[in-house]
């Protein structure tokens, strides 16, 4: 009797699962910032399956999915136009540096540089993706010599800054 109700719990389980699988839409964003040469990368990552319905609203020009090079510029136009990075208050211009679409990833990097080199603090500002999905969030490491601080942000989330 108990070896048919642990099979019976584990077969609940194993069909749950999938379904459990992705509950919310979020991201990954890493920065890292070399203080040696004052290189700063951006590397924001995605699922392909939650940056598609965000492309009638970001690229409505477009076709709402990523094997239209139009949906990919414009996306990578509104990823640059809505993250804003600054170290010790001075403010970080990145640039486009290039796209990576693999299957169901989707990974977006910038690059630029702070003239800083002895970096205490960080500060990060970004909303993608706006009222497309309300349970949205990025996460966000800055990597700094090794060492990482992480923070989270959501729909309506205010700038945020980690100190080093």
């Amino acid at each position: 009797m108990l070896k048919r109700i642990v099979l019976t719990a584990a077969l609940i389980a194993a069909m749950a699962s999938p379904a459990l699988a992705h509950r919310g839409h979020g991201g990954l964003t890493v920065i890292e910032i070399d203080p040696g040469s004052g290189a700063v990368s951006v590397s924001h990552r995605f699922a392909a399956h939650d940056v598609e319905p965000a492309l009638p609203s970001i690229a409505p020009e477009a076709q709402p999915s990523l094997d239209d090079p139009r949906a990919v510029a414009d996306l990578e136009t509104h990823l640059g136009a809505r993250f804003r990075v600054a170290v010790d208050g001075a403010p970080v211009t990145v640039s486009h540096a290039d796209t990576v679409l693999a299957g169901d990833n989707v990974r977006v990097n910038f690059a630029g540089e702070t003239t800083d080199r002895a970096i205490a603090a960080v500060t990060v500002d970004l909303d993608f993706f706006p009222g497309v999905h309300d349970d949205q969030e990025q996460q966000v490491n800055v990597r700094i010599s090794g060492v990482t601080r992480t923070v989270v942000f959501r729909p309506g989330s205010e700038a945020q800054t980690v100190t080093f």
